[in-house]
């Protein structure tokens, strides 16, 4: 693959860090990323993601737009409210970028159809509000080999965690979470509140992320920190890094499984 001059002069900007460059410009043309979740988290990280030249997006949400979105879904504007989430998404990558290829699904991701919904994908970033589709997302992948990042945030804190189950030596998401969290039980963001800044920084730093992993091996910003759950705190404001050792007892990814 080669980019056309107009490409070249859109992501002029990357291609002349040394850590990313022409190689891996052409290689996040190449790239399919599964998008499940368009809100907080998977609003900005659209975008980013677009802006880097990612060349393909499913984009899985069942959800439509209300106007308590627009503090923090940054993708959706007035016009959107009462409009399908997928569908307001697909429509600001179009205007964003024509030449991108977006395939998009208004099902409610399940365990019994994620695999389907994320067929293909070459990274999967999870940025939904529930243990149970976080979890199901997490099962898929590693059933199909398909890294994956997983993104929450509420209040001000944030989290972005880079997973990789289906290789022997890695944690998948439940080796994070274990399985006591398989019914839909978080608290929402309606009753606890959410800074809008802060699902940005979640959202567009896990879009850092999920370069570094499709860089891998590619350029020297490749490095997809397997393992590694970074926790972002907006009251400080700092970061800490934690690491998820594999559970050799998980019923997804472990030995024993």
């Amino acid at each position: 693959m080669t980019l056309s001059p107009a490409r070249l002069d859109r992501f002029a900007r990357h291609i002349v860090l040394p850590e990313v460059g022409g190689a891996g410009q052409v290689a996040l043309a190449g790239k399919h990323i599964a998008l499940v979740g368009l809100g907080g988290i998977g609003s900005p990280a659209l975008q980013y993601l677009a802006a880097a030249g990612i060349g393909r997006f499913t984009l899985v949400d069942d959800d439509t737009v209300d106007a308590s979105n627009l503090q923090r879904q940054t993708i959706f504007t007035t016009r959107d409210v009462g409009h399908g989430k997928a569908t307001s998404a697909r429509r600001w990558l179009a205007n964003f970028d024509e030449a991108l290829e977006v395939t998009i699904s208004d099902r409610r991701i399940t365990a019994e159809n994620a695999g389907d919904l994320i067929a293909d994908a070459d990274l999967v970033l999870d940025g939904t509000d529930n243990f149970a589709t976080r979890l199901a997302v997490s099962d898929a992948c590693v059933v199909a080999g398909i890294p994956l990042l997983s993104a929450a945030v509420g209040r001000f804190q944030g989290q972005v965690g880079a997973f990789a189950g289906h290789l022997p030596d890695q944690a998948c998401y439940r080796c994070f979470v274990g399985d006591a969290f398989d019914a839909e039980d978080c608290d929402t963001c309606a009753e606890d509140g959410m800074l809008g800044a802060m699902a940005g920084w979640a959202g567009s730093f896990a879009a850092m992320q999920a370069v570094r992993v499709l860089l891998d091996g590619v350029s020297t910003f490749g490095d997809p920190q397997w393992g590694k759950l970074h926790v972002l705190d907006g009251m400080a404001p700092g970061m800490r890094t934690l690491r998820i050792a594999k559970d050799p007892a998980c019923k997804a990814c472990g030995s024993t499984a």
